[in-house]
C-alpha cells in the first residue's frame, strides 16, 4: 500500500502551502481601492450637481441680475383719513364706581365716514341712547382707570361697543374728547 500515489502536496513546517502554490487573498486586501473609488465617484457627482445648480440658478437669474426693479419714489407719507363728527351726544356728567366716587364731566365727539349719509342718520336718532352709553361707561369705570394715560384705549374701547352693541348699519370710525375731566368727592 506504501505504492500508491500520494498527492503532491508540500507543506511547511507550519502547515502552510509553498509559494508555488495558488494563494487566496485575504478579504480585506481588494476591500480598500474600491471603497477609494466609491468616495471618488461620490464626491465627482456632487460636484457635477453643485456645478449644474450654479448654471441654471445663474441662467435662471439672468446672470444674477434682480428680475424684479423696485423704483425709488419719495418717502410715503400716510393721509390721515377725515371725518364727518356727531357732536350732538353733548355734556354727560356722572360718577365713578370708587368707593369714594369722582365725578367725571366728558364730551364726547363721534367720528364717521365722509358722505355718510346713513350713518348721521342713525347717530342722530339714537342721541339719547348715546348719552345714556355714555353715562354708564364711565360710571362703571374706577378713577383710576380714566386718568390721561389710559385715553387711547378708552377711545379703542367705546369704539368697539358703540359699533357691535348700540349702532345697527352704522360704523363709528373714530372717538374724541373735547372734555373729559375728573374732579375727586
Amino acid at each position: 500500500m506504501s505504492d500508491q500515489a500520494e498527492p503532491d502536496i508540500e507543506e511547511d513546517a507550519d502547515g502552510e502551502e509553498p509559494s508555488g502554490g495558488k494563494k487566496k487573498k485575504s478579504g480585506g486586501g481588494g476591500l480598500l481601492p474600491k471603497l477609494l473609488m466609491f468616495i471618488a465617484i461620490g464626491i465627482g457627482a456632487l460636484i457635477f450637481i453643485v456645478t449644474v445648480a450654479v448654471i441654471t440658478f445663474n441662467i435662471m437669474n439672468k446672470g444674477g441680475k434682480s428680475q424684479s426693479v423696485v423704483p425709488q419714489t419719495d418717502s410715503y407719507v400716510a393721509v390721515k383719513p377725515q371725518y364727518t363728527t356727531f357732536d350732538l351726544i353733548g355734556d354727560v356728567n356722572t360718577r365713578t364706581k370708587d368707593p369714594t366716587p369722582w365725578n367725571v364731566s366728558v364730551h364726547m365727539v363721534v367720528g364717521y365716514d365722509l358722505n355718510d349719509n346713513a350713518t348721521g342718520t342713525e347717530l342722530t336718532a339714537r342721541r339719547v341712547e348715546l348719552q345714556d352709553f355714555v353715562r354708564r361707561y364711565f360710571s362703571e369705570k374706577y378713577a383710576k382707570e380714566l386718568q390721561p394715560e389710559n385715553e387711547s384705549r378708552i377711545k379703542n374701547e367705546i369704539k368697539e361697543r358703540l359699533n357691535t352693541t348700540l349702532l345697527d348699519k352704522a360704523r363709528v370710525r373714530t372717538v374724541l374728547f373735547t372734555k373729559l375731566d375728573l374732579y375727586e368727592m
